[in-house]
């Protein structure tokens, strides 16, 4: 049997509570396996300029 396999039968047996905690790892796991590409920099550039002067909005969720 995969892993793959294992893991796909084992989250059924997981209580929310768990199933939540292991989507949130999943989630830092994934994202720590981005590679952070010179648009996506640039961009985060752009952004901290325009905190630092003032210039944004804020958008609440809906």
């Amino acid at each position: 049997m995969s892993t793959v396999k294992e893991i796909e039968e084992a989250i059924p047996k997981l209580s929310l509570v768990e199933v939540e905690a292991l989507r949130a790892w999943l989630d830092d796991y994934l994202e720590d396996q981005l590679e952070l590409t010179d648009d996506v920099k640039a961009k985060l550039d752009q952004s901290r300029r325009e905190i630092a002067a003032g210039s944004f909005t804020t958008r609440q969720p809906g």
